[in-house]
């Protein structure tokens, strides 16, 4: 995931289909960062299974690499194009391309070979992206130059999207149209790249009856704004700082959580704002939650960390929590909305957690949060953790 300047990040989502009876995929994915870009690259070997994975893997590898090292896009798609082998008998390339590349600057570049051309959206809108024929060693490159901004989408697909349903909804497969109609709809609703995706090869899969007649890949890349959580965790072992850890809470942009009944007694003391008990969670096993005005969400401590870590190292994903209501579910769908977290944990320690009652886990705040940004940096977001 990339900067495209302070505001704005690309998100991506992958989700493939075998063909029915293969180990493997003949389509392969790469994802990378050049210098100043975003790379993204979905090739279709000839074919199915290991021969199909292998030819498209060592071209996707190629793409990415020449990209990363700095090499221009129009060089790529030269060096590839004259080097890419033909099959003699069929006349068609050993694997065919379609390659992605977003800059910091919002512009944007994309070229296809032989596969079908990708779906570009802005909101719930189609958009119509003009490509251009690049002729090299007697092969056609489809390219296109255009810019993205918060709202936009592009979805790649291989041609085992298109051919959905062949013989069996729609005797000449799903189709670009189609498929397209059903992107722009899906665009609406989905709420992550990953959601984008999954959508759209999942209904590739229904329309084959479960059975692909081919490899099916859906990459799906969405631009977006942003999205930041500062999490305070503890007050500070001397109290003479708890207004300036405050502070550095309230002036962070994105969202705010607070978690811990003294840290939350704390900061509504120094914001001079009342904190009131939401009883309304339906998990008895996760404490209520609380309301502190500036603050988007306030919870218990260790305990609700601690489920909350259960939950993200479960794989639970954001459509599974965005609507309950517990403290661990809410402060999971933050964290799993989140692009980068940073985490202010106090050093103080509450007596609570000494009671030899209490489980030795809740003590050991300094390992649960370690764990927690392993998890969420496991998952490609930033995460800084200091302590106080």
């Amino acid at each position: 995931m990339v900067d495209l300047s302070t505001k704005l990040r690309v998100e991506l989502g992958v989700s493939q289909l075998n063909k029915h009876g293969e180990e493997l995929c003949g389509d392969s994915v790469e994802i990378g960062e050049g210098p100043d870009s975003t790379i993204v690259v979905l090739s279709d070997g000839l074919g199915s299974g290991v021969k199909a994975n292998i030819l498209s893997s060592l071209t996707v590898r190629m793409i990415a690499t020449m990209l990363k090292g700095g090499l221009a896009l129009e060089d790529v798609i030269d060096a590839l194009a004259r080097t890419l082998p033909v099959c003699e008998k069929r006349h068609l390339a050993y694997s065919t391309f379609s390659i992605l590349q977003i800059f910091c600057d919002g512009s944007a570049h994309i070229a296809e070979y032989d596969g079908p051309p990708a779906f570009i959206g802005r909101g719930r809108d189609l958009v119509s992206v003009p490509r251009s024929d690049r002729v090299v060693g007697g092969r056609v490159v489809k390219e296109a130059f255009f810019s993205v901004q918060d709202g936009d989408w592009i979805v790649m697909v291989s041609d085992g999207v298109l051919h959905a349903g062949i013989g069996g909804v729609w005797n000449i497969g799903w189709g670009w149209d189609r498929v397209a109609e059903y992107v722009r709809s899906v665009a609406g609703w989905a709420e992550t790249a990953q959601e984008f995706a999954e959508e759209i090869a999942r209904v590739t899969g229904k329309l084959y009856g479960e059975k692909p007649g081919d490899d099916a890949t859906v990459v799906a890349v969405r631009v977006r704004r942003a999205r930041s959580l500062t999490m305070l965790v503890g007050p500070p072992v001397d109290r003479r700082d708890d207004p300036e850890v405050v502070a550095e809470l309230m002036q962070e942009t994105g969202k705010k959580v607070v978690c811990g009944g003294t840290t939350g007694n704390m900061v509504a003391r120094i914001l001079g704002k009342p904190i009131t008990v939401d009883l309304s969670s339906e998990d008895r096993r996760v404490p209520p939650t609380a309301e502190i005005e500036g603050i988007d969400l306030v919870t218990e401590g260790m305990l609700t960390l601690s489920y909350t870590l259960e939950k993200l190292k479960a794989g639970t994903r954001l459509r599974d929590v965005a609507w309950k209501k517990d403290g661990a579910s809410r402060l999971a769908a933050a964290l799993l909305e989140a692009d980068s977290v940073r985490i202010i944990v106090g050093r103080a320690i509450n007596p609570a957690h000494q009671s030899p009652d209490v489980p030795v886990t809740l003590a050991l705040k300094q390992k649960i949060v370690d764990e927690l940004a392993q998890v969420l940096r496991g998952m490609g977001k930033r995460v800084v953790v200091e302590y106080h």
